[in-house]
């Protein structure tokens, strides 16, 4: 039986057809999850954390690689089929709920096909935790906007935020045929690891991401004009006074498109001296 037919089959002995309020697309070609694993270097001292588990065919694969599985799983009736489909297996432990609420414990590497619908937050969730490397599969254009530089079109917040954080790596093309069902664009195996020496930055991480965010909303204009409308809204300061402010500023005659990561870094440095 082919692992399309195995998942049909799951969901509809389940009686759980794929729910678009989870983002629920399921892999069915097993070559990617063997590539996904093979990215993740996995070893029998790694704790893997698998998000968005769904039927539990690559968590079965990992558990034989690994040293744990951790299963999240927000769908509760998928959270099910997993507790059902793997109840031999020690060394994987199945959570239900949503990654961002639920105790995740400790784990050193990510592995997983997780929603798109969640993309953003969490790649910004994962940036902030303690990992060895993400093996992803992401949709194609979310993950250009991950790894594109100064002057690509998808050059954005997502880009220099991520950039200070991790080298990201695109690896091999999911074609959109490979799920089902089907979403509507292509997907990429994704490596995220973190970066030795990151950016010292004196913001904190949410603070940076809303800074280089806001700039990005007027990513044509310079920095000079578009820095005033976040010195005025988020540090509250008087129209006059944050003219004053901005006039200190490097970068003022460049555009906020032209500045590179470590040129935010510094900008947002700037603010705090």
């Amino acid at each position: 039986m082919s692992l399309l037919e195995r998942t049909k089959s799951l969901l509809r002995n389940y009686r759980s057809p794929p729910k678009k309020a989870f983002g629920q697309n399921f892999m069915v070609e097993p070559s990617v999850y063997d590539r996904m694993i093979d990215n993740a270097s996995l070893t029998k001292s790694d704790t893997v954390l698998d998000i968005g588990a769904g039927l539990g065919f690559l968590t079965r694969l990992m558990a034989e690689k690994s040293k744990q599985v951790i299963a999240v799983e927000a769908d509760p009736q998928l959270a099910c089929i997993l507790r059902e489909q793997l109840p031999q297996i020690p060394n994987v432990r199945i959570i239900q709920g949503d990654v961002f609420k639920v105790n995740v414990p400790e784990f050193n590497k990510i592995v997983s096909t997780p929603p798109y619908n969640i993309s953003s937050r969490l790649l910004l969730w994962i940036l902030n935790k303690r990992f060895d490397c993400a093996v992803l599969v992401l949709q194609k254009e979310f993950a250009d906007r991950l790894a594109a530089s100064v002057g690509n079109e998808d050059y954005g917040w997502l880009s220099v935020v991520t950039y200070c954080s991790a080298n990201v790596d695109l690896l091999d093309l999911i074609p959109k045929s490979m799920f089902f069902p089907s979403p509507k664009v292509d997907s990429v195996i994704t490596r995220l690891v973190p970066k030795m020496a990151p950016f010292d930055l004196r913001m904190n991480g949410t603070g940076f991401k809303r800074f280089v965010q806001m700039l990005f909303t007027q990513r044509n204009r310079k920095v000079r004009n578009a820095a005033l409308p976040y010195v005025r809204s988020v540090r509250r300061v008087p129209k006059e006074a944050a003219n004053v402010i901005v006039e200190k500023l490097p970068f003022l005659d460049r555009r906020v498109r032209e500045l590179a990561p470590e040129d935010f870094g510094v900008l947002a440095n700037a603010f705090r001296e």
